[in-house]
């Protein structure tokens, strides 16, 4: 429940709201947007940033925290492992159990591919489970792949690349169609039309969700498909390391069992990275809405062997993860909250911004209201705003809360707070990594033949910025491209001699650039341990 004094900061946002409901708050032009994000936007703090010294991407510029996993020892070393006699062998491994990685493992599996995925908590212990917003595809009549393209092409600050931007937005309609088969529960009208909403930076309404459990769904249904097909999942088990052949193909994986640090080898033809994001990372020391295994380890393995990354200096921080009660700071508050109708409003009860512009600017615009305007609700954890929910039913009616964002009900009544009568308060959480492995149209690598990268962990779909609900669906595009891609590229490939020997390339590597670091990676799992 709220203390008195917040409780006495509502009644500002109480008597402005019949105002706030009745203005039509402005857009903010392009020059606005480039002012604001230079000035308030995380990525822009070139001081939280610095140049890699190794590696495919020396010279470019990531976060401290990511540069010290990319710059850190292997976890083994070159001739501590057995690669005579392999624990696996597959025709395809997959690393990561998320959306991404379930998704190519059915379509491996149905390309006749042996598949495996390797998981280092459980099948749908992912961002993807977490996801709650929806995804989007243009399926209507006042719709087309073309504007969606550029709509997500101007969201990312046209920093996209274009041929995998358009591979997105064209197979959309066709991924929605994939799940709904699998048994994914979109929301539907009387008639069985598919509902769909209004996300920041789209023009029109083509968000479709299961309620605000979207990700929850389709997870759900994509592992049951995995298991219901017996494909192995192997759990609680990490690539620490990625094994190429003597012919320098991605080849297979060091595994390292999570409880008992067992090390195990599986020998591949193809290797599909699919671990997800970076939110475990903290960067700048910001909250996050990741799941907790969410911790860069696809970019490191990738690096290691040389594969490029793109963009892996932008970062998305989500606008609104809840910033009270402290037990939840940081968890996700859906944009669908928004798109039902609640607008943020600061401590003067003033709403200060379009409540859909795109996630940069929406993040930016409330850490400028909460830092140099002074405009900040004081939480007694820090500055936040609000993020006014009892608009959501004054404008579509009673029990709209619950039918549309009923995880969002349920999330803070857990802490006495009732989001149909109350406000909640909100500031940015690390939520997405724009950047990441940089990828050909098939999924594949630019540079390290036979690995291939999907989901959180590619670069160059989004850009700069991603729009909600393209996640959800890169997950299903490319996630399934990768599998059937994969798959056919296993027909042909014969592996050579396995060999870890890229280990004393990239340690060489590290002393000759003077790079001296106790740090090993990749981190897999965060370190929450209390210190003095």
């Amino acid at each position: 429940m709220y203390p008195e004094s917040l409780k006495e900061a509502i009644k500002i946002v109480e008597e402005a709201r019949a105002r706030n409901i009745a203005m039509e708050p402005r857009r903010m032009t392009a020059e606005e947007k480039d002012a604001l994000l230079k000035q308030y936007h995380p990525d822009y703090k070139r001081e939280e940033f610095r140049e890699l010294r190794v590696g495919p991407n020396k010279g470019e510029s990531v976060p401290k925290e990511l540069a010290e996993m990319l710059e850190a020892h292997s976890r083994i070393t070159a001739d501590s492992v057995d690669l005579e006699n392999p624990d696996y062998d597959v025709d395809v491994l997959i690393i990561g159990g998320g959306g991404a990685g379930s998704s190519a493992a059915i379509e491996a599996n149905n390309a006749g591919a042996s598949v495996m995925i390797v998981t280092k908590l459980r099948i749908g212990d992912a961002n993807t489970m977490m996801a709650e917003g929806g995804i989007q595809a243009a399926d209507k009549p006042n719709d087309s792949p073309a504007i969606h393209f550029l709509d997500a092409y101007g969201g990312g600050h046209f920093a996209a690349k274009r041929d995998l931007l358009s591979k997105l937005v064209t197979e959309a309609p066709d991924a929605i169609e994939w799940l709904s088969e699998l048994g994914v529960e979109f929301d539907k009208d009387a008639q069985g039309n598919m509902i769909t909403t209004h996300g920041g930076g789209t023009s029109r309404k083509r968000m479709h969700a299961a309620k605000d459990y979207s990700g929850a769904e389709i997870m759900r249904t994509l592992r049951d498909e995995v298991l219901n097909r017996e494909i192995p999942v192997v759990d609680f088990t990490s690539a620490i390391e990625l094994i190429l052949d003597e012919n320098g193909n991605a080849a297979g994986a060091v595994l390292m069992n999570m409880e008992t640090r067992e090390l195990l080898v599986a020998r591949a033809k193809v290797v599909i990275i699919a671990t997800g994001g970076a939110g475990r990372m903290h960067y700048q020391g910001f909250p996050t809405s990741n799941h907790y295994g969410a911790t860069a380890d696809g970019l490191v393995l990738g690096y290691r062997v040389g594969a490029k990354l793109l963009y892996p200096d932008t970062i998305q921080y989500h606008p609104t993860g809840a910033a009270y009660p402290e037990q939840i700071f940081g968890a996700l508050v859906t944009e669908k909250v928004r798109s039902v109708g609640a607008r943020l409003v600061n401590a003067k009860g003033e709403v200060f911004m379009h409540p859909l512009e795109t996630r940069d600017v929406s993040a930016a615009s409330i850490i400028r209201e909460c830092g140099d305007r002074g405009n900040g609700v004081d939480t007694g954890n820090g500055k936040a705003v609000w993020l006014d929910t009892p608009m959501i039913e004054i404008i579509g009616g009673e029990g709209t809360i619950e039918k549309r964002i009923p995880a969002m009900m349920r999330m803070f009544g857990k802490y006495g707070i009732d989001i149909r009568k109350e406000p909640i308060l909100v500031y940015p959480t690390q939520h997405y990594q724009n950047g990441g492995l940089d990828i050909n149209l098939d999924g594949s690598t630019t540079n390290v033949p036979h690995l291939f990268v999907a989901g959180e962990a590619v670069g160059g779909i989004h850009g700069r910025n991603r729009l909600m609900g393209n996640s959800l669906l890169d997950i299903i595009v490319f996630g399934r491209s990768a599998g059937r891609n994969a798959a056919e590229l296993s027909k042909t490939v014969t592996t050579s001699k396995l060999t870890l020997k890229h280990i004393e390339e990239f340690e060489k590597e590290l002393s000759d650039a003077g790079v001296e670091t106790e740090a090993v990676s990749p981190k897999l799992l965060p370190d929450y341990t209390r210190r003095k």
